[in-house]
């Protein structure tokens, strides 16, 4: 493993442990509903970048004529075979060496991946070099500066400050790292790297478990599907989700 890599899924059971064995259904139609605003239409190849096993490729697949599910780990990848089969090329191997040529993809997405990433500006870097010029990407991001962050740094219950735009690094949760990043810090990377941004969504905005029992799983979606955009000036979600462009040359 490459000494970048901050979490290896191998051996992992993701799909039934994270996904299938919790109550995250809110937070899975969340991610759905941004991909569907933001994805092009219509791509001749496209990636999802850190993919594992799958879970959204029913969003990308009848979008693009070519599909690739990279990830690092081969656990996730063989279950994506398993359950998609030729309706995807899996690539295992290192986010920081991407094995895609330079400007090979119209297309790309990367969700639930930045908490993993200690260098997000190399992996920026790969990810601009692999998608061609006019191509779009679609990367969510793990955002320090959500309201529930604040109100811990403002009580004393937390010493990361979610206002500055110093990486957090919440290594409580993994002994590896879990980083959230602030918006400001993220979009300086994606404009020293060359992106265009083309629209910003604000997403899985109501995580909570004592919201998911008050107002239930359907009825948290559809408020969802309004504040994505309303809420995208205020960036304070748990996840954004950022519309980036290549430039054509």
């Amino acid at each position: 493993m490459s000494e970048k890599i901050v979490s290896d899924y191998n051996g992992y059971d993701y799909k039934k442990v994270f996904w299938e064995d919790a109550d995250r259904e809110y937070e899975d139609q969340a991610d759905r509903m941004a991909i569907r605003k933001l994805l092009p239409k219509r791509m001749e190849k496209f990636a999802d970048i850190g993919g594992g096993y799958g879970r959204l490729a029913n969003e990308y697949l009848k979008r693009a004529h070519k599909v690739f599910l990279f990830d690092y780990s081969k656990t996730e990848l063989k279950q994506a075979k398993e359950i998609y089969g030729d309706k995807i090329e899996t690539r295992a191997g290192d986010i920081y060496e991407l094995p895609f040529k330079d400007n090979e993809l119209d297309g790309l997405m990367m969700v639930r991946v930045t908490h993993h990433l200690k260098h997000l500006n190399k992996a920026m870097e790969e990810l601009y070099r692999v998608l061609r010029p006019g191509g779009v990407a679609v990367i969510e991001v793990a955002n320090k500066r959500t309201l529930p962050k604040m109100a811990r740094f403002v009580t004393g219950r937390s010493k990361v400050n979610p206002f500055d735009k110093k990486v957090a690094n919440y290594k409580e949760i993994s002994a590896d790292g879990f980083y959230n990043y602030h918006p400001k810090y993220v979009e300086e990377i994606f404009d020293k790297v060359g992106f265009k941004r083309e629209k910003v969504l604000s997403v899985s905005n109501f995580r909570s478990k004592g919201l998911k029992k008050v107002f239930g799983t359907k009825n948290l979606v559809k408020m969802e599907d309004k504040a994505q955009k309303a809420l995208a000036p205020i960036r304070f979600a748990p996840s954004i989700y950022y519309k980036l462009r290549k430039p054509e040359e």
